[in-house]
């Protein structure tokens, strides 16, 4: 019976820290980390502050901790859908896959678009103290690295790696940007036509 009631409790307290951590992420999205408050992150949480004490330490702990999650999330998600990816795909499936975790995001709204917004914010490089991330930041740039070689020789490694970041530069604006509010009405198959091609381009450097 002390067992059974252990692990309710535990229960109980994953909840209530997947709750905090999902309301911390919605409201990054929307605001950044200036613009969040512990009052506002309980009330949405349906928690109460000393359950962020207790599972995070503070605010500043509990966002950090949230946009991790995300990123963490998005390195996932892009790294599942380049891993398909070999020296013969073309730069069109490269783009594919690169964009693949954006354009779901935008198509399904929600948690997974605030996931990205919260990426955006953030920036394209692991911030600083989570080194944890390097390495799968690390994949994915080799992954399309892999590619972009093998279907643009004559351009060297630092550039390919400058293009591979423009791109994803490109991607993180989308999910802040007006437009990238525009592109979520449109339907996948519509938001990967109008999108694949601009990602493309951006590897492939042609104006």
């Amino acid at each position: 019976m002390r067992a059974e009631k252990t692990d309710l409790r535990r229960e109980a307290g994953q909840r209530t820290r997947h709750g905090l951590l999902a309301a911390a992420l919605e409201l990054l999205a929307r605001r950044g980390t200036e613009g969040v408050t512990l009052r506002e992150i309980t009330e949405r949480a349906g928690a109460n502050v000393a359950a962020v004490s207790y599972h995070f330490g503070s605010l500043k702990a509990l966002c950090d901790a949230a946009i991790e999650h995300a990123l963490e999330r998005y390195l996932d998600a892009q790294i599942q859908a380049l891993g398909s990816l070999d020296s013969t795909s073309t730069l069109q499936d490269l783009a594919a896959a690169f964009a693949r975790p954006m354009v779901r995001a935008l198509a399904a709204d929600g948690q997974d678009l605030a996931i990205m917004r919260t990426v955006a914010r953030v920036g394209i490089d692991p911030p600083q103290g989570w080194e944890r991330l390097t390495g799968k930041f690390e994949q994915t740039r080799r992954d399309a690295l892999r590619v972009l070689s093998a279907r643009l020789p004559e351009v060297n490694e630092q550039e390919l790696v400058f293009r591979t970041r423009c791109a994803a530069g490109l991607l993180n604006w989308l999910a802040l940007a007006p437009i990238g509010t525009e592109l979520a009405a449109q339907a996948t198959e519509e938001i990967e036509r109008l999108l694949v091609p601009v990602v493309a381009g951006a590897f492939h450097g042609h104006l």
